[in-house]
């Protein structure tokens, strides 16, 4: 007798036990259909080749061949076409507050957290630096950054989720190491005075960095760090600081859009196959780091232990952080001062 392929055993799991759990899984569209997966800048990569494991095995379990859009944006942004009509089936992007605004609109029900595995989120990363070959400004943690000289590359925090991380992380350096608020505060006041430009988006700033040759050091995803070293080879490195941001990009099924167009089964097992070993490792192949941590140990060279701190660090939850720091008016507003 032939076995069958781990993953459609998998899928066929997820999917009867649907109705015992609850979750309302729908009825797919029997003519096969569409996903549209919304995320943020720098995920392109990896959900190409999510996409390209999971169609497959999709179509062995239930004989119906899907095919799977992605688009891409700085994570605010996203949230906001989402928002004004995009009609995405799920969301990956890289903030809570961001999958939050859809639900505080109606377009995702209450507790959808705790509708996926590890309260919906399948990885974790955070930000690092990178910086030329040979690192010839000698940047080796956060206080480095604000040096004579050095300039800053990361995008824009009213915008983009690498923008706000980057802002928690090096506010958060300072804290975690007994630094006053404002003590953090006149810190990253003069980070972004070393600042020539904020992109809207992790991608974009990667572009002006590693392509147009402008900054010194580029705040930036660790998965993005990997990628940009990768293709531009001999010419940059990554330099991992002491400690940063736990960034924890959640995962969830935009609940009016699958059940208006009928993808909600296909939806939550497209998530739910996230969290199978097969996916775990190809997300740890593209420098993210895997929840399940059997699976992060096999990529420690890659993916090496540092401290990281969650948002609660420094606030009460992301919310209290979306107003503490990036509403209209608050702090980030107070320090940051363009050129003109």
């Amino acid at each position: 007798m032939t076995s069958k392929n781990p993953l459609v055993v998998v899928l066929e799991m997820l999917l009867g036990l649907c109705p015992l759990l609850g979750v309302g899984c729908g009825q797919a569209n029997p003519d096969g259909g569409e996903l549209l997966n919304v995320s943020y800048d720098p995920t392109r990569e990896l959900w190409r080749d999510i996409n390209a494991r999971f169609i497959p095995a999709y179509e062995q379990q239930t004989g119906r061949r899907i095919s799977i859009e992605q688009s891409h944006a700085s994570s605010g942004s996203q949230a906001r076409a989402v928002l004004d009509g995009l009609e995405a089936d799920v969301v990956t992007l890289a903030l809570w507050s961001d999958t939050d605004a859809l639900r505080k609109n109606g377009l995702i029900k209450d507790g959808w957290e705790e509708r996926l595995p590890n309260h919906a989120l399948a990885y974790y990363s955070t930000i690092v630096f990178v910086v030329r070959k040979g690192n010839p400004k000698g940047i080796k943690d956060w206080p480095d950054l604000i040096k004579p000289g050095v300039e800053i590359i990361t995008p824009n925090p009213k915008t983009s989720g690498n923008g706000r991380l980057s802002f928690l992380a090096a506010w958060g350096a300072v804290r975690r190491r007994g630094g006053s608020e404002e003590e953090a505060r006149r810190f990253v006041t003069e980070l972004y005075q070393h600042t020539p430009v904020l992109d809207n988006g992790a991608r974009g700033s990667t572009t002006t960095f590693a392509q147009k040759k402008i900054g010194d050091v580029h705040l930036t995803w660790e998965n993005e760090a990997h990628l940009e070293v990768a293709e531009t080879p001999g010419e940059l490195e990554i330099v991992y600081p002491s400690l940063s941001i736990r960034a924890e990009p959640f995962v969830a099924v935009v609940d009016a859009n699958v059940d208006r167009k009928g993808t909600r089964a296909t939806a939550e097992a497209y998530l739910q196959f996230l969290y199978t070993e097969e996916a775990q490792h190809i997300l740890a192949r593209h420098h993210y780091r895997p929840i399940n941590e059997a699976v992060r140990k096999q990529y420690t060279a890659q993916l090496p232990d540092l401290e990281l701190f969650p948002i609660t660090a420094i606030a009460a939850d992301w919310e209290d952080a979306q107003k503490k720091f990036f509403a209209n008016g608050a702090i980030f507003d107070s320090i940051y001062k363009p050129s003109r």
